[in-house]
């Protein structure tokens, strides 16, 4: 259970000995880390049953506390899940560790020798909710590329961070490698977070992953640099030219493969001259997979029973069965609606006009700009990361899946023999 009062103390010789076990890790060899990855796998097969059986635990209290459908999806972990996530850490181990990657150097007129290489960030911390998966995935990422992470999972996957937690100590203990690599707040409760959240000393970057409300309290009350991520609020278009089985089969896929991602489809916009060719055949396909749509007065002079859509809807991340749809008279249209509730995540184009799909591709601002693809391809593994820390939604040091290169900074070498400048 968390803690009411915070110790100060034991949560700095935490914070202290991940900033310590982070030297050792910053000259690992990869040999080292892949081998600490392994067992990170291996383990997750060996404890899946415990994994469940705490992750019940979770889910029996997060049902008994009204948490939502979309939050109960994203937190249960079972059997496949546990094994796909095993899965992704083996697929880290086969990536380029890109810790020494020179990314350019020279030899200045002097004779001295410069060189920038990636390193290690140090020691990163991640705020997240609800999401046992992302414990693994930001861990395995930050020890593939020489960090130590702290973390801090929220109360609604208490029991199965715990048992994940084990998991990734045991591995790193296993290999040699300092088990203080990976620590939790999450027994500190938000108090804990909010130190983390201060903790300049210790701490190198901060990831948040969750709610727009989680994101926003970490960029407001945090000390330690942010690195932020963002609440998918994802629109697609479909122009005029849009082909309607397209049209269908990637709104379908967009909104119903799994709502409960930051990647899924929120909002559909449909040119005034397609919407009476294409919307019939995309909204039966969505409500027969259980759609509920919220529309405009122009869709549902085409639909009745659709829902009015609000201006709230608009804006929302429903992370559920629901999606607002609504018709424009133009890609200027289309794109003015976007820069107004976008949360600059993923945005997508259906459309065999080229001059519309190179204007959307140049003037939406988001992470991910997609023409003539589902939006569920933003994500780490599809990109070929293996897994993912988040998907940042800002623009300076990172933007779009987060991978390995996300998770280093650069140095620069010098090299001389006795060299005074002149």
């Amino acid at each position: 259970m968390e803690q009411t009062d915070l110790d100060t103390t034991v949560l700095d010789d935490r914070l202290a000995a991940a900033k310590q076990a982070s030297y050792r890790l910053a000259r690992a060899t990869t040999a080292e880390k892949d081998a600490a990855l392994e067992q990170v796998s291996s383990l997750l097969r060996a404890r899946a049953v415990d994994i469940v059986s705490a992750n019940e635990l979770d889910l029996e209290a997060g049902r008994a506390s009204g948490l939502a459908e979309g939050l109960l999806d994203r937190l249960t972990l079972d059997v496949r899940r546990i094994t796909s996530i095993a899965d992704a850490v083996l697929e880290v181990i086969g990536l380029t560790d890109p810790i020494g990657e020179t990314l350019s150097g020279r030899t200045l007129p002097s004779g001295v020798r410069i060189d920038q290489v990636r390193v290690p960030l140090g020691v990163v911390g991640a705020i997240y909710e609800a999401r046992p998966n992302v414990t693994i995935d930001i861990a395995v990422l930050a020890l593939k590329s020489g960090n130590a992470v702290v973390l801090r999972g929220g109360s609604a996957a208490e029991h199965t961070n715990r048992v994940l937690i084990d998991v990734l100590r045991d591995a790193l203990d296993a290999v040699g490698l300092p088990a203080e690599a990976v620590q939790t707040v999450d027994d500190f409760g938000r108090a804990g977070a909010r130190h983390l959240m201060q903790a300049r000393d210790y701490v190198d970057v901060l990831i948040p992953r969750g709610s727009a409300g989680l994101i926003r309290a970490v960029v407001d009350e945090a000390r330690v640099p942010v690195i932020e991520t963002g609440a998918g609020v994802v629109h697609m278009f479909l122009d005029e030219s849009a082909p309607e089985q397209w049209a269908v089969d990637l709104v379908h896929n967009a909104k119903v493969q799994r709502p409960s991602v930051c990647n899924a489809l929120e909002t559909l916009l449909v040119h005034r001259d397609a919407a009476e060719r294409l919307l019939p055949s995309v909204i039966d396909r969505l409500e027969a997979s259980g759609v509920t749509v919220h529309a405009d007065e122009r869709v549902r002079a085409l639909r009745p029973e659709a829902l009015p859509v609000t201006d709230e809807d608009w804006a929302t991340e429903h992370m559920s069965l629901d999606i607002s749809v609504g018709i424009v008279d133009s890609l200027d249209d289309a794109l003015a609606h976007i820069r107004r509730y976008s949360t600059k995540h993923t945005e997508s184009i259906i459309t065999n006009d080229l001059g519309n799909a190179e204007r959307f591709l140049n003037e939406v601002d988001a992470a991910a700009v997609m023409v003539n693809a589902s939006t569920r391809f933003t994500d780490g593994a599809e990109f070929g990361f293996g897994a993912e820390v988040g998907i940042s939604t800002q623009k300076l040091h990172a933007r779009g899946p987060m991978g390995l290169p996300e998770l280093t900074s650069t140095k620069w070498i010098v090299r001389g023999a006795g060299h005074v400048r002149a």
